[in-house]
C-alpha cells in the first residue's frame, strides 16, 4: 500500500470496455512526511479522489479486489483518501 497525491486526471477516447464508467488519475507516490519518492502513476479511483488529495493506493492483485474492480485491466487502485 502507498501514500500518494493526486496531482492531475487522465482523459482516454478509447479504453478497455470494463473500465468505461471509472474516472483514472494521475498520483505522485509520497513519503509519511509528504516528500515524493518514485515515479508518477495511474490510479483507478473508487472513492471520488480529487486532484491535490492524499490517497491510499494498492497495486498489483489487491487493486483488482476493489469494490466493482473484479476482472478488470488495472494495476493501480485508489482505495481511500486521507484527511490528516
Amino acid at each position: 500500500m502507498l501514500l500518494a497525491k493526486v496531482v492531475g486526471t487522465v482523459v482516454a477516447t478509447r479504453k478497455d470496455e470494463r473500465l468505461v464508467s471509472s474516472k483514472l488519475l494521475i498520483a505522485l507516490p509520497i513519503d509519511p512526511t509528504g516528500k515524493p519518492e518514485g515515479n508518477y502513476l495511474v490510479a483507478v479511483d473508487t472513492v471520488d479522489a480529487g486532484v491535490g488529495e492524499t490517497g491510499r493506493i494498492v497495486s498489483g492483485s489487491s487493486a483488482r479486489m476493489a469494490s466493482g474492480l473484479k476482472d478488470t485491466p488495472v494495476d493501480e487502485d485508489i482505495i481511500g483518501v486521507v484527511d490528516q
